[in-house]
């Protein structure tokens, strides 16, 4: 079998090493520039690859293309793939298809790296044997050709679900919907919520799928789909017969033996991370792991990188690193915490942005509005209306001496920018690592 993979990055030199490993004819092309680490790898397992160049001949003779997630699904190459009728599968799909471990797998618009890091930090904390991939960690295909877990906790993402065939978890959730990548589905809400659906479609009546009650899209969808997994929901603002929700200053969680604990002992705080100890817990309980075992991982959690990460206090002003918000609803999560006048950084790469979602909140929360980005114009546009304090930057130095200029004592600087990080930055890491290193700049005072 002629396996070629697209894309070198950390999805694509793992399927390529797996495949390797099967002992699989595997061929790694890359249009772009391939990172020296990834063609080290590359070299150490002698597979062989291009970059600069997609050779269109030898790909198409393939028998089966491991597509990475960052290549857009209306490149050329893809449509001729297609054309062809070759199987073009995701680096999910294909590593799943060389394990028999337990996958629990995490979508949604927000919150999936929170959940899955927390989930994994469960298991982790029970002594199950365990990998953490998909779009977070070392590559699930990497993982599956090295180790022997007996699961693996996946964040995967609407564009690896729009590559699967078989992919079946034996646990999905689906935390919420809202409007992102819109750009990539013809800016079609339906379409785009109907691939992160994707996730529940292969599974059978002795798997599980987890959903948000509260969400509006999310039932919408569930009313048309026919779903075999069992189905179990959370919300933040019902009691329900079965599954997660909140009573009083507890979340409580019903599956055959109950589990609660009170709201104030998790180390997530906003209404969004209950929702997703909620969740997660859910997921636990499904996996019999003892009360007492997930009310301490749920006491001892520390959040994800990128993600409402308090990077700094100095002159009284707090600085938040929430570069992981990418899109409008993300960014509504982060203004909805901030209990202190804030000074906001925003802006990227625009995917379809409606703004009217969080206007309410920057109108009430927000002193000033700081823009960075090559382009800001929609965002002023929209807001100079509504506030009068708004700037525009394009680099991370000048975004960051500005927001000092604004910040008072008492006050929040918020980075999180509703929007993709590529047009300055490497990639939304990037972003809120040069995000710490400019606020930190001749300050040493770093929040515990």
């Amino acid at each position: 079998m002629k396996i070629v993979v697209l894309g070198g990055g950390e999805s694509g030199v793992g399927a390529a090493y797996l495949a390797k490993k099967k002992g699989l004819n595997v061929f790694l092309s890359d249009k772009g520039v391939i990172k020296d680490e990834y063609k080290k790898q590359l070299i150490d397992a002698e597979i062989e690859f291009e970059e600069g160049k997609h050779d269109e001949a030898r790909i198409l003779k393939a028998d089966w293309v491991i597509k990475s997630p960052g290549i857009p699904k209306k490149a050329e190459i893809i449509y001729k793939i297609n054309q062809k009728g070759i199987r073009l599968s995701s680096e999910i799909e294909f590593a799943a298809e060389f394990t028999t471990a337990k996958i629990i797998a995490i979508t949604g618009s927000n919150g999936k790296t929170t959940t899955t890091s927390l989930i994994y930090h469960i298991l982790k904390n029970d002594d199950l044997k365990v990998g953490l991939a998909g779009n977070i960690g070392k590559s699930f295909a990497r993982q599956v050709a090295d180790e022997n877990f007996d699961y693996y906790v996946l964040e995967v993402s609407s564009f690896q679900l729009d590559d699967i065939q078989n992919f079946r978890p034996f646990i999905s959730l689906l935390l919420n919907l809202s409007k992102d990548h819109l750009d990539q589905y013809n800016y079609n809400y339906d379409e785009y919520a109907l691939a992160k659906f994707r996730i529940a479609e292969n599974q059978e009546n002795d798997n599980f799928f987890i959903y948000n009650k509260d969400d509006e899209m999310s039932m919408k969808i569930l009313e048309k789909l026919a779903i075999n997994a069992t189905k179990i929901p959370f919300s933040t603002h019902e009691k329900l017969p079965e599954g997660g929700f909140i009573n009083k200053d507890k979340i409580v969680v019903k599956i055959e033996e109950e589990f609660s604990m009170k709201i104030a002992e998790l180390a997530l705080v906003g209404n969004h991370n209950i929702a997703n100890s909620l969740a997660a817990s859910i997921a636990s309980k499904i996996l019999h792991i003892s009360n007492e075992s997930i009310r301490n991982s749920l006491m001892t959690f520390q959040a994800v990188e990128h993600r409402l990460e308090q990077a700094a206090k100095i002159n009284g002003v707090t600085f938040i690193n929430d570069s992981k918000a990418t899109n409008v609803n993300a960014s509504y999560f982060a203004l909805e915490s901030m209990n202190q006048p804030t000074v906001w950084i925003v802006g990227g790469v625009d995917k379809g942005n409606d703004y009217t979602e969080i206007e309410d909140l920057v109108k009430r929360k927000v002193k000033a509005i700081v823009c960075l980005g090559i382009d800001n114009q929609k965002i002023i546009d929209f807001f100079k209306d509504k506030k009068d304090l708004i700037y525009s930057t394009s680099s991370m130095a000048e975004a960051i001496k500005v927001s000092k200029s604004l910040a008072t004592e008492g006050d929040t600087v918020l980075l999180s920018p509703c929007c993709a990080s590529f047009d300055l930055f490497d990639n939304y890491e990037d972003r809120g690592n040069q995000f710490k290193s400019e606020v930190l700049k001749n300050n040493e005072k770093i929040l515990n």
